[in-house]
C-alpha cells in the first residue's frame, strides 16, 4: 500500500537544548514514509552541530542553514525545498505523539484542507490543552489550530507561504486565515489522538505575551479586512451567543456556589449511598 512522503519542517533558533528530544519523536513515528528538514535559522547556539548527527544516523533527517529571519521565514525556507505531499511543521522544543502521523494518514483520502489533534502540555506546566472543534468564525475571532497540523503544500504554495514579516508571534493564526480567505469554506479535521505535546517554559513569560499582542491582532484583522467585513453578520451573531452564554454562567456558578446547592449535593450523595 503506497504511504504518502510526509515532509516534517523543523524550524531552529536558540533550541539546541531541546532539539534531541523533538527529533527522536520523529524517529519514534509508526509511519515510516517521512523526511525530517531542520532548518537553523542562523541560531547562534551549536544547532548545528546536533543537527549533525541526525543528519548521519537516518538518511531521513536533511539539514539547511539559512540566515537569521524568523519562524515564518524558516519554515518556508523547509517547505519550499520539501518534496513531500502534505506538510507537518513542527517546533524544535516540542514533540509529537508516535502514532500522529499514522492516523493523520487516515484522513488523507478525504483531501482536507487542514488535519489537527488533541494536544498536551509538558515542562513548565503539565495537562490537556483545551480546544474546541474547528468552526471558521471562532477562528476568526482566536486560534484554535496550533502550528503541529497537516496541510498540502500545494496550499502553502496557493496562499503564499507563511507571513515573513510577521517576527513576533500569531503567524500559525494568519496562516490558518489565509486557508479561509483563499479558498472560503475549508475542509478541517480534528483527529481524536492526543498527537502534539507542547512545551511550556516560562508561564509568566507565555502570560505577557498575551497582553502585547494588539498590534499584531490589528495587522491580522487590517490584513484580511475584506473577509472580516464579509463574516461580521455571524461574527456578530457569535458575539451575542457568548454574551448570552457568559451571562447563563455567572447564574450557574452563583447557583452551584450557594449554600443550598450543596446541602442538596451532599444529600443526594447520601442518598445513593
Amino acid at each position: 500500500m503506497h504511504q504518502s512522503l510526509i515532509s516534517i519542517i523543523i524550524p531552529c533558533y536558540n533550541q539546541a537544548q531541546y532539539l534531541d528530544e523533538c527529533l527522536q519523536s520523529v524517529l519514534d513515528q509508526t509511519y515510516q514514509n517521512w523526511e525530517c528538514i531542520i532548518v537553523n535559522d542562523g541560531s547562534p547556539d551549536n544547532t548545528e552541530e546536533i543537527a549533525k548527527i541526525w543528519v548521519e544516523k537516518d538518511f531521513r533527517f536533511k539539514y539547511v542553514h539559512k540566515e537569521n529571519g524568523g519562524v515564518s521565514s524558516a519554515r518556508n525556507t523547509g517547505i519550499t525545498i520539501a518534496k513531500g505531499e502534505w506538510i507537518l511543521p513542527l517546533d524544535a522544543d516540542d514533540k509529537i505523539s508516535t502514532d500522529y502521523m499514522t492516523i493523520a494518514e487516515n484522513e488523507f483520502k478525504a483531501n482536507p484542507h487542514i488535519i489537527y489533534c488533541h494536544a498536551e502540555y509538558f515542562g513548565a506546566m503539565n495537562g490537556k490543552m483545551l480546544l474546541q472543534e474547528y468552526n471558521q468564525y471562532d477562528l476568526l475571532i482566536e486560534n484554535h489550530i496550533f502550528c503541529t497540523s497537516f496541510f498540502k503544500k500545494e496550499s502553502w504554495e496557493a496562499i503564499g507561504g507563511y507571513d515573513e514579516s510577521m517576527l513576533h508571534g500569531y503567524e500559525d493564526w494568519e496562516f490558518w486565515i489565509n486557508f479561509i480567505a483563499h479558498y472560503g469554506d475549508i475542509n478541517v479535521i480534528r483527529i481524536n489522538y492526543t498527537g502534539m505535546k507542547y512545551r511550556i517554559k516560562s508561564i509568566s513569560k507565555n502570560i505577557s505575551a498575551k497582553q502585547n499582542d494588539l498590534p499584531i491582532k490589528q495587522y491580522i484583522f487590517k490584513k484580511h479586512s475584506q473577509l472580516y467585513l464579509q463574516s461580521i453578520n455571524q461574527l456578530s451573531e457569535y458575539f451575542h451567543k457568548s454574551k448570552i452564554l457568559e451571562k447563563e454562567n455567572i447564574v450557574l456558578r452563583k447557583i452551584v456556589n450557594s449554600k443550598r446547592f450543596k446541602y442538596l449535593n451532599n444529600f443526594f450523595k447520601i442518598i445513593g449511598k
